[in-house]
């Protein structure tokens, strides 16, 4: 599993999400600004998190994320998110 590497602060976190006040935009692909790290919290239900292929790479990857298994969004790297029935989550940034 991905950790956050030492020395980030956490600055920012998005309101606490159901699966009906996500934002359409995080179930479509998106990614943080550089020097923007995420953590996906998801404290009710699960996740499917997708993390895409750089572009020139095939490393794609998907985590299942719930309760106490959090999601590690890097910097610039494109990804989206797939609800599994009803969830509640978070995202918290650092920098």
């Amino acid at each position: 599993m991905k950790t956050l590497p030492d020395g980030l602060e956490a600055y920012k976190r998005t309101a606490t999400f159901t699966e009906a006040t996500l934002p359409a935009g995080l179930l479509g692909e998106h990614r943080t600004r550089a020097g923007t790290w995420g953590v996906i919290h998801v404290l009710r239900g699960e996740v499917l998190y997708r993390i895409l292929a750089p572009e020139g790479s095939t490393a794609a990857e998907e985590r299942l994320l719930r309760p106490g298994v959090p999601g590690i969004v890097e910097p610039t790297v494109p990804h989206h998110l797939e609800l599994r029935g009803q969830v509640e989550l978070f995202v918290e940034f650092h920098r």
